[in-house]
């Protein structure tokens, strides 16, 4: 069996190499398309949501492999106790697990807690690999009793593949169509029982019929900077950093409420510690290398600074609209949106109104400005 502590060592060495080959600079934007639950607008600051291939493999190292061991989301966990005990005492595979919630909350995580604790295999695809129902079949018509199957951006499933996932979750049947045109013919197959976990960030693209067939949904909320200071004080002992108390308190503060962050912004602390300073990670030496990585006290990077920058000072605060402001920072539309705002809006930074996006007071107050009289947060009728 492979060691924590080797499998740590490989992963960051591929880590290192795709950095050396690529200039430092992440890669093309291209590069990412073919990674899972990475688009192409992935954005390679160190506290983006999103990871790449060679940070999973890091990851997995450091995941817990039981739910004792899952740290935070203390509803979800409780009530994922009893759903797998009470399936192991009846001796047939729970229900069907839908996920839910930001990137970086540890759904992926859980899919394989689920697993584990019940003792079956694990089975790992994404929706945007299932491009044909041909392709689910595949998976479905050779799994043992009891696996668990793993869909990520379970939302991104191709409509004929979603269709005959119904059928299979409901009766664990699927029908192989042969032929084509009046001629074709249905051929009923039987499944073995087994257990689907469905994981995704976008919860509203999910079709009802879909939804309805999961027996137990849950939402991945933020984590309060308490719990990812156990986090960190956890992957510290892995990767083998020394980090002090007050350390620990400034990386949790600074992780946006997510564990992949926080475990990403370690990493770079310590390398920033083993470089420049004697390798022990205090509050001020985090303090004085997160300034270099530009992620300030609020966990804002240079993205989201220049994107409240350029609301407050070029536009009075706003409202204006997504596409002029994506303009004004050089980025598009879409990375504005789905990268920037939703921290900023999250923290009260920042409003989306119907005339557009607007500056409130504590974004004015970030930024050290004074804001105007009229800088509250937008009413319901503004």
């Amino acid at each position: 069996m492979t060691e924590p502590g080797d499998a740590l060592a490989r992963a960051e060495e591929a880590e290192l190499s795709r950095r050396r080959g690529d200039g430092g600079h992440g890669g093309d934007r291209d590069e990412h398309r073919g990674d899972r639950d990475t688009p192409a607008w992935h954005d390679d600051s160190v506290v983006s949501p999103l990871a790449d291939s060679d940070e999973r493999a890091i990851e997995g190292a450091l995941r817990p492999k039981r739910l004792d061991d899952f740290v935070g989301q203390a509803r979800v966990r409780e009530q994922l106790t009893l759903l797998l005990r009470s399936a192991l005492r009846r001796g047939r595979p729970p229900d069907h697990v839908l996920l839910s919630g930001p990137p970086g909350l540890g759904k992926t995580t859980i899919a394989m807690i689920i697993a584990a604790e019940l003792g079956a295999p694990l089975r790992i695809t994404s929706g945007p690999a299932i491009e044909r129902s041909g392709d689910l079949a595949a998976v479905l018509s050779t799994l043992q009793e009891g696996e668990v199957v793993f869909i990520d951006e379970i939302h991104r499933l191709a409509r004929p593949a979603e269709e005959m996932l119904y059928l299979a979750m409901e009766d664990f049947r699927v029908d192989i169509v042969v032929g084509k045109g009046p001629g074709a013919t249905a051929i009923p197959l039987d499944i073995a029982p087994f257990t689907l976990v469905g994981a995704t960030t976008r919860a509203g693209l999910l079709p009802a019929p879909l939804r309805d067939r999961f027996g137990f949904t849950a939402r991945l909320d933020f984590y309060q900077p308490a719990e990812l200071a156990v986090i960190v004080r956890r992957s510290a002992g892995l990767l083998g950093v020394r980090i002090d108390d007050a350390g620990v308190e400034e990386l949790a503060s600074r992780s946006r409420g997510t564990p992949r962050i926080a475990n990403r912004l370690l990493r770079r602390v310590r390398d920033y510690a083993e470089v420049r300073a004697d390798g022990t990670v205090t509050r001020d030496l985090t303090r004085t290398a997160l300034e270099l990585y530009e992620v300030d006290e609020m966990g804002l990077d240079r993205l989201d600074r220049t994107v409240l920058d350029a609301l407050v000072r070029r536009f009075g605060g706003g409202p204006v609209g997504l596409s002029t402001l994506a303009v004004a920072v050089g980025e598009e539309a879409e990375t504005v949106e789905v990268v920037a705002e939703p921290f900023l809006v999250r923290h009260g930074l920042l409003a989306r109104t119907p005339r557009g996006r607007v500056a409130t007071r504590a974004g004015w107050e970030h930024l050290g400005l004074v804001p105007p009289a009229a800088a509250e947060m937008p009413t319901l009728f503004d």
